[in-house]
């Protein structure tokens, strides 16, 4: 549970960007990723991590888009750095995400995937599925996405303009 990328010093234990802004998370799931997300928000809670919730906030069956797009616009308007969205498999919630310009959205089923998303792509959503990895591993996962940063320059940086490029010029 250390954070590389940010500095509690000074800070009262909430962590803050390099930059010094404090890291704000944006959390969504549907009914199929509730009960793990309470989870994930247990562990964000206990790495003094802060976060908004744009639910869903029960077990109820609900619309994966809805939820997944509150998130993806709260990073895409800069209210949030980071994004994680949790469904059932976690590829309804990518896809709705991805809709959203500015996002690049991320499906990662273990730590590499994560790592590479972060390091090649500069990734700010992670999409996560409940019904495809434990809780253990979700985990995991979250702490290197979050851990992890961008290698700007070279071919990294000019495939990510690329995709900003892309949706610069959308129809």
């Amino acid at each position: 549970m250390v954070f590389q990328v940010f500095s509690q010093m000074d800070t009262g234990g909430v962590a803050v960007l390099k930059k010094g802004r404090v890291l704000m998370i944006a959390l969504a799931c549907d009914h199929g990723g509730f009960v793990l997300m309470g989870k994930v928000k247990s562990y964000l809670d206990a790495c003094n991590l802060e976060y908004e919730d744009f639910g869903t906030y029960s077990d109820e069956s609900s619309d994966y888009p809805e939820f997944a797009i509150r998130a993806a616009r709260a990073v895409a308007g800069g209210e949030c750095e980071r994004g994680i969205l949790i469904c059932g498999t976690g590829i309804g919630m990518s896809i709705a995400a991805n809709k959203i310009p500015g996002i690049r959205a991320a499906l990662c089923s273990n730590c590499f995937m994560a790592e590479m998303a972060r390091r090649h792509n500069d990734a700010n959503v992670l999409a996560l599925g409940a019904r495809v990895i434990d809780t253990g591993l979700a985990l995991s996962i979250i702490e290197l996405f979050l851990n992890t940063g961008f290698d700007a320059g070279g071919r990294h940086s000019r495939r990510v303009g690329m995709l900003n490029d892309l949706d610069r010029n959308r129809g």
